[in-house]
């Protein structure tokens, strides 16, 4: 990496003891040597994520619009691919509009048909909906190669789009990645619960995360979720990925990632581990990590094309 550019790095973000652990898969340089050369001094923290109220609609005929914000730039882009019932006006997702706005790189955040801004009911939400939503998104506005930053479901979607369109998407960076999680944790309910959901219609989900206490899930939700599970056989998938999560994580275990890992045909993976992080990884040194990660794929595929 440039002298300039990762003086860059080092500037937006502090260098501090974080606490994480890698486990990488496969030989490369990766973020461990970008961060054995960042300076260890203190500059600035984050600068202030502006909540902009201002985004456009990708208008799509008989599906509905969906509500996204564009930062023009170089490539690779990067397009943020939220959570379950999560806005583009999140965390991570304005953290990742800020640093790719201070790199000069592309940037796509966007809310799921049903969700936030974009039109649509969320109770007629679906995974296979949503992954149209994405692919939509790479398709009709990211332009040339994209890094996809998956956060949580988002990270189930971000390995879907991959799959589908392996010419565009060029990277991965699961955060929390809850690949065939929703299926998984209804079917360990007792069978008795599971009867009673399937009668209501709706999973009352007990979540810490939800003002109300618990998500509220569609039973048709899961339902059709179960025809997008991929951890039974290998995942079609061969460009880099990378995986953080955390260890405090009561929502998706942590071995989730270790799943798609293994089941990932890549051999350019990493799984990074944050031993007091929770689910929502949104703490300064959660997104400290999660930047880095983008840097550092950045750089790895500069070298590459050049």
């Amino acid at each position: 990496m440039a002298v300039a550019r990762l003086a860059a790095v080092a500037a937006w973000v502090p260098y501090r003891s974080c606490g994480w652990a890698a486990a990488p898969v496969g030989p490369h340089r990766g973020l461990g040597a970008l961060l054995a050369l960042i300076p260890q001094r203190a500059p600035r923290w984050l600068p202030a994520c502006r909540q902009k109220t201002s985004f456009s609609f990708l208008n799509r005929p008989d599906l509905p619009n969906l509500a996204y914000k564009k930062l023009k730039g170089k490539s690779p882009g990067i397009v943020f691919i939220p959570g379950y019932l999560s806005y583009m006006n999140g965390t991570k997702a304005l953290a990742i509009e800020e640093f790719c706005k201070s790199l000069g790189h592309a940037c796509i955040r966007f809310d799921y048909s049903g969700v936030g801004s974009s039109d649509g009911n969320s109770e007629e939400s679906t995974l296979g909906k949503w992954r149209k939503d994405v692919l939509s998104i790479i398709d009709d506005l990211a332009d040339g190669p994209q890094i996809l930053v998956g956060s949580s479901l988002g990270g189930w979607l971000m390995l879907h789009a991959a799959i589908a369109r392996p010419e565009k998407v060029v990277a991965l960076i699961g955060v929390a990645t809850a690949a065939d999680t929703l299926v998984t944790k209804f079917n360990q309910l007792p069978v008795e619960l599971k009867k009673e959901v399937e009668m209501k219609g709706v999973w009352s989900m007990p979540s810490k995360y939800s003002e109300e206490g618990v998500y509220n899930v569609q039973y048709s939700f899961i339902k059709e979720a179960e025809h997008h599970c991929l951890l039974h056989s290998p995942i079609p998938v061969n460009c880099p990925i990378r995986l953080l999560h955390g260890m405090k994580d009561d929502i998706v275990p942590w071995h989730t990632s270790m799943q798609v890992a293994d089941r990932v045909l890549s051999t350019d993976v990493d799984v990074i581990l944050r031993k007091h992080s929770d689910h929502q990884m949104k703490e300064k040194a959660d997104i400290q990590l999660l930047v880095y990660t983008i840097d550092d794929l950045i750089d790895k595929l500069s070298t590459i094309v050049n």
